[in-house]
């Protein structure tokens, strides 16, 4: 079986003749679960596990080994086994911070070409989510292409079109229905040979659908959302590569109940260029767009060219870089904690003054 089937190429082919690889082969990840893969070579497809020095120094973070990563293995057992010894440097990586307490990220898709960012387009519509799964694809170096499913289901689609028009900051747009083929043709484009896509979004928003679409049989379990607010139910318990007929490789991935973005400064910066440029022209250089003069943000909200929920989702996220970077840097905890011990100092300093001021 030619590696070129699961989208090797001559990128991941100088990674490999660069560094001493033993009886190591190169394999891709076509299937993740907890504690599972599944590889994919010239020998074939087999489970692997991790060997004893991967584990060691690899944490179930971004050095583990992930759906679409391109692998070291050695196959064992007949070939219907394999061992990863080690992870190649990703081209691309689509990452979220891990759900729970946990300040570590996790890869949800590597060496992506193009990630559909599946968005419904029944009562689940949500144009902030889609400005935040821009934002780290941006980062992510993969291309974005926002998917607009269901349009079967949507009574009011040139406005809700609109609305992702006005966000989607350059980024190729496509309206379609997987359950009755409407628009899908509009993704063949996207379905170079060779080249890896991502179907990315939330539960519900009909990715297993469109896989199936895609691959033009049932290979995906799906399910009807809840009817009271479009929500979906996990069908897809894996990520896993499939190879489409024209030789397209299209990975689908569990709903995701939320995305916190995970160092995704510049994403943010690319996904919302339009406030950045905004901003630039603003009368003071270090004005918070609040309710500064010659503020060009607050200028746009009057002018109705800009939306207020575009701007509060901006600075959620900004809000969540800066909390992930204190968390991550000491240095950057402790001038934060610096800073409040100084403001609670001033507070107490003025308290103390109105109370003497009050006794006199």
């Amino acid at each position: 079986m030619s590696l070129n089937r699961w989208g090797w190429n001559s990128y991941f082919e100088s990674l490999w003749r660069g560094t001493e690889r033993g009886t190591a082969v190169p394999a891709r990840v076509i299937a993740q679960e907890r504690g599972f893969w599944r590889v994919a070579g010239k020998f074939g497809e087999c489970t692997a596990e991790a060997a004893g020095k991967l584990r060691l120094c690899a944490s179930a973070g971004v050095e583990w080994p992930a759906a679409g990563d391109w692998v070291a293995v050695v196959p064992r057992d007949a070939n219907t086994a394999a061992t990863i010894q080690g992870v190649l440097p990703r081209r691309t990586c689509f990452v979220r911070k891990s759900p729970g307490k946990k300040m570590e990220e996790q890869v949800l898709a590597a060496n992506v070409d193009t990630a559909f960012l599946v968005s419904a387009l029944d009562g689940d519509f949500n144009p902030r989510r889609v400005e935040r799964y821009l934002a780290q694809c941006r980062e992510s170096g993969a291309m974005p292409v926002i998917l607009l499913n269901k349009a079967d289901k949507c009574g009011d689609l040139p406005r809700k079109t609109a609305e992702i028009e006005r966000i989607a900051g350059g980024a190729a747009i496509c309206v379609a229905s997987a359950k009755t083929g409407q628009g899908i043709e509009e993704l063949e484009k996207f379905l170079v040979r060779g080249h890896t896509l991502v179907l990315l979004g939330s539960s519900g928003a009909g990715k297993s659908t469109l896989a199936n679409r895609l691959l033009g049989q049932t290979v995906q379990e799906v399910q009807p959302v809840r009817e009271g607010d479009s929500r979906g139910r996990h069908t897809t318990s894996r990520r896993e590569l499939f190879v489409l007929p024209g030789g397209a490789l299209l990975m689908d991935t569990p709903g995701l109940r939320e995305l916190q973005l995970w160092e995704a400064e510049d994403g943010v910066a690319q996904a919302f260029r339009d406030l950045d440029s905004m901003a630039a022209v603003c009368r003071f250089g270090d004005c918070q767009h609040r309710a500064e003069p010659g503020c060009a943000v607050q200028a746009a909200l009057r002018e109705g060219s800009l939306d207020e929920g575009r701007l509060e989702n901006y600075r959620k996220l900004l809000r969540e870089q800066e909390f992930l970077r204190r968390k991550m840097d000491p240095g950057a905890r402790h001038e934060e904690k610096d800073r409040i011990k100084k403001l609670t100092r001033e507070v107490r300093r003025i308290s103390r003054h109105k109370i003497r001021d009050s006794e006199k």
